[in-house]
């Protein structure tokens, strides 16, 4: 069965860090739909809300031509999980990638001090991101799909008080779809990994060998296998 899959980028990114798998599963007969969520990529310059976010998720989700498997990762993981969460919702199967922590208040506010400090930065930090970057993803082509779309910047305060809403594991209990749960087994951002499992109806949790939090391109290949797998459960 052909799917549309809604594909949702994390924090400071955009859609073009899922170029390998939009191209995979495009090669797999599948419509792949990567968003740009505010203050990102293409909408860089606005306000991020998570009421934006949902949003931006719902508009391409009701929008596909076929049923819907939904894909975030770290932020955009956090994002899908609301808005799935938050009622009856024109999806067939969530996939959940390096977000398997719950944001807590103290965490976002360190966080939130961090972020300042580097953007007091002559360059606000794009040196500093686009470095981080590069050290953590040896493929060339891969970090650059990272960076390309345009570095967010000026969203950290923002998404960061923004998170503080979010009871991932309250929402998964409430989806009552298969979801898949991506984390790299050198993920920081997995530490209520087994909790959010546990919480979904139906749910599956994978771990990719040596990958850090960035799974999606530091293990591109093992990671779009898992994607293309979780097609052939839903719908």
């Amino acid at each position: 069965m052909i799917h549309s899959v809604v594909l949702v980028h994390g924090l400071r990114t955009s859609a073009t860090m899922w170029r390998a798998q939009v191209e995979a599963l495009e090669a797999a007969g599948h419509q792949a739909v990567a968003v740009d969520l505010p203050g990102h990529g293409s909408r860089i310059g606005s306000r991020f809300t998570l009421a934006g976010a949902v949003d931006t998720i719902a508009h391409a989700v009701d929008s596909a031509a076929h049923p819907v498997l939904l894909c975030g990762f770290s932020l955009g993981g956090y994002a899908a999980i609301h808005y799935a969460g938050a009622g009856p919702r024109p999806i067939v199967g969530l996939v959940a990638a390096s977000c398997g922590t719950q944001p807590h208040r103290l965490i976002l506010d360190a966080w939130r001090l961090a972020a300042r400090a580097i953007h007091r930065l002559p360059d606000r930090g794009l040196a500093l991101n686009n470095w981080a970057v590069r050290a953590a993803v040896k493929d060339a082509a891969l970090a650059d799909d990272i960076i390309r779309g345009g570095v967010a910047l000026d969203v950290m305060d923002d998404a960061l008080l923004e998170l503080r809403q979010l009871h991932p594991i309250s929402s998964l209990s409430r989806i009552d779809v298969p979801v898949v749960f991506i984390n790299g087994t050198l993920d920081h951002f997995r530490l209520q990994e087994r909790q959010y499992a546990a919480a979904a109806p139906v749910a599956r949790l994978v771990h990719i060998p040596g990958a850090t939090h960035m799974v999606s391109v530091t293990r591109s290949a093992a990671f779009t296998r898992v994607l293309l797998g979780a097609l052939e459960g839903p719908g």
